[in-house]
């Protein structure tokens, strides 16, 4: 009988001693302010399926992407809400304006235009639009939050800025103003069963869609860059307790186009370690993009002192519902790290 009964609370045991720290670009985003929150409080289907893709993975802590920012988080509190009527409660968040749609007086992306959405410090039609979040089920120390968001990108050391035949693209001026982070990058402490955890986000640009001057290229590369600078302490404070980076990176470290040696650096950085998550059939495909194909660009990168437990990449299929399938073009990707 006693045995039976320790058999029986073991698997509550186990779960008891992981922490599951997830990253997931939702692609949420909107077209306009005020339409994401519109959208949450009407159960709109895809964000039915984001909900549906949480609920199935159930993390601790999640840094999300694609997510639109209002002053008020009105469309984060409300997405938290609808998490917690699936009984997903994350009492805990923290968001802030991201650089993404936020407005520049200067052409940034060298077309003799202002005030285009590639004119922001990161592209964008509205202020917010595509921002970040965490929700966390652990208490968030919000006094010791670090966000490197206005860091200029030619402070970066050894940043490379874009060119055209030996002059700064667009401008001078440009790259006086222009901030490295194209949406955010933030050192978020949460106060964990194991102990502190910094979960360290962001969401890099693409490294796509310029020109011979590889504008986009560049800042992905040095937006990735940014954590190993920190971690070495090239600038800032780096954390001085077990942390997490968890986010976008978009860029493959074999594939595509891009720096790959920028996220091949931060994958084989010895502070690092990549559990490098698959999903049911072996794959570590974390994005279908048509017309590109299948890519690993989300990554959840613990500290080398972290146990692993576990590790996967979460791709609704065919029998978790039609809902879930429209979620987004991205995937989940979630670490299990032990408590000890």
């Amino acid at each position: 009988m006693i045995r039976t009964l320790i058999l029986l609370l073991l698997p509550v045991a186990a779960q008891a001693e992981t922490i599951r720290v997830a990253t997931y670009n939702t692609e949420l985003s909107r077209d306009g302010p005020g339409l994401l929150l519109r959208d949450i409080q009407r159960d709109n289907p895809q964000v039915t399926a984001v909900v549906e893709v949480l609920s199935q993975t159930r993390p601790d802590i999640i840094a999300l992407q694609g997510i639109d920012w209002d002053l008020d988080e009105l469309a984060l509190s409300n997405l938290a809400g609808a998490l917690a009527k699936v009984g997903m409660d994350y009492p805990y968040q923290f968001s802030e304006q991201p650089n993404s749609g936020l407005e520049t007086a200067f052409d940034l992306d060298g077309d003799g235009l202002t005030h285009g959405p590639r004119d922001a410090q990161g592209w964008g039609r509205f202020t917010g639009q595509g921002g970040l979040a965490v929700l966390s089920r652990y208490p968030i120390d919000l006094a010791a939050t670090k966000t490197y968001s206005d860091l200029l990108w030619r402070e970066l050391p050894d940043a490379i800025l874009p060119n055209v035949d030996g002059s700064p693209f667009p401008s001078l001026q440009a790259q006086t103003v222009q901030r490295l982070s194209s949406t955010g990058h933030w050192v978020v402490p949460i106060l964990t069963p194991g102990g502190p955890l910094s979960l360290m986000t962001f969401h890099a640009t693409p490294p796509v869609f310029d020109g011979p001057e590889d504008r986009n290229g560049l800042r992905n590369r040095d937006e990735i860059r940014f954590w190993s600078l920190l971690l070495d302490g090239e600038f800032g404070s780096g954390p001085t307790n077990r942390f997490v980076i968890a986010g976008d990176a978009n860029l493959d470290p074999n594939l595509g186009d891009g720096h790959k040696t920028a996220i091949q650096e931060l994958l084989s950085n010895p502070r690092i370690q990549d559990p490098q998550p698959v999903d049911q059939q072996g794959s570590s495909t974390t994005v279908f993009w048509e017309g590109i194909g299948e890519r690993r660009v989300d990554y959840v990168l613990p500290s080398a002192d972290w146990t692993v437990a576990d590790s996967g990449v979460y791709w609704p299929g065919a029998g978790q519902g039609k809902a879930a399938r429209t979620a987004s073009r991205h995937r989940l990707v979630w670490v299990d790290l032990s408590i000890d």
